[in-house]
């Protein structure tokens, strides 16, 4: 049974803070690059699956890249952190507002792309809350606003323009945040 972290908030946060988180975003960028490829050369009925399956297993992923870029996604180090938690249950719900794209992915297939693709960008919301930064408002918002304006604007083309978007955001975000940790790390170094 896990102990409870007896730090102060504010310490947990901090320490939160002070991680890179490059694994989720750069597994969510190859996701939705191979989401496009697929919505440019493969028949519609793919083009459904390669979302439901690819965004489902975005968290894998992460968890995949994350030993690799140096992240400790399994909190090894600070398992008891409240923020690592806020993070989970932020993730987990994400995956449970896919309820609310299922009803409208039967009546068009092609809302697909639009309602998975606002509805797991969610989690930044409370992650830039977290971090006291604002590169997860940015990702939320912008991602919101131009996969709605994408999916209206480009209706032949949404299993291609939206993952062009997401993934362009993406990019902006992680460069952002890699920015971010070194600023981070290197005033608390100091």
């Amino acid at each position: 049974m896990n102990k409870k972290n007896t730090q102060p908030l504010e310490e947990q946060r901090i320490a939160f803070s002070k991680k890179r988180f490059l694994a989720m975003p750069l597994a969510g960028s190859i996701v939705w690059t191979v989401i496009g490829i697929i919505g440019a050369t493969i028949s519609p009925v793919w083009q459904v699956w390669s979302v439901w399956i690819g965004c489902g297993s975005i968290v894998y992923l992460g968890m995949a890249l994350a030993p690799i870029l140096g992240e400790d996604f399994f909190n090894k180090q600070t398992p008891n952190n409240a923020f690592n938690h806020l993070f989970m249950v932020g993730l987990v719900m994400a995956l449970l507002v896919f309820s609310l794209a299922l009803p409208f992915a039967m009546q068009d297939y092609t809302s697909i792309p639009l309602t998975v693709g606002i509805l797991s960008g969610l989690m930044w919301m409370p992650f830039s809350w977290a971090i006291q930064h604002w590169a997860g408002y940015f990702h939320a918002i912008s991602r919101t606003v131009l996969v709605l304006s994408v999916w209206i604007i480009f209706p032949e083309h949404r299993f291609v323009a939206i993952p062009v978007v997401i993934v362009v955001i993406y990019i902006i975000t992680m460069l952002v945040l890699e920015r971010r940790y070194k600023a981070v790390n290197c005033l608390h170094e100091e």
